[in-house]
């Protein structure tokens, strides 16, 4: 008898206790951080989706402008392409992956080539605003 009314103030304790639920939907868009060749090959072999490209380097200062436009339009997921494909990101250190680097001619950073398909169909060189990707992602 002693034990159950010592366990009555628990039972009040679990009654109100808050209980925390977690909910999360799938993320559609990815994005493949520094990348390799396998992991390069892996993300454009997908036909659902446009891989974006961006070739770059930690010492590069306009890749640096690039890269949290590039993540955010990727990671938004009412941006589609003109094709109406979501995006995914995939970024290459063009100093780890230098034969990468020279299999795609890579001569200016930061470089960001659009792959459809599984090929590319698109790309630009340098450093751009918000409206400028916007707008590179709406021709391809």
């Amino acid at each position: 008898m002693q034990s159950l009314r010592a366990l009555r103030p628990l039972q009040s304790v679990l009654r109100t206790a808050p209980v925390r639920t977690f909910t999360f939907t799938a993320r559609r868009n990815d994005h493949f951080l520094n990348a390799n060749a396998e992991t390069l090959q892996k993300a454009v072999a997908n036909k659902d989706k446009v891989v974006l490209v961006d070739f770059y380097a930690e010492w590069c200062n306009p890749c640096k402008m690039l890269s949290p436009i590039l993540e955010k339009l990727t990671a938004d997921e009412a941006v589609k392409t003109g094709s109406g494909k979501s995006l995914d990101l995939v970024t290459i250190d063009t100093d780890a992956e230098v034969e990468l680097a020279q299999e795609f001619q890579i001569r200016s950073l930061p470089t960001v080539i659009a792959f459809r398909d599984g090929k590319p169909v698109s790309q630009f060189m340098g450093a751009m605003p918000e409206p400028n990707v916007r707008n590179f992602l709406s021709t391809i």
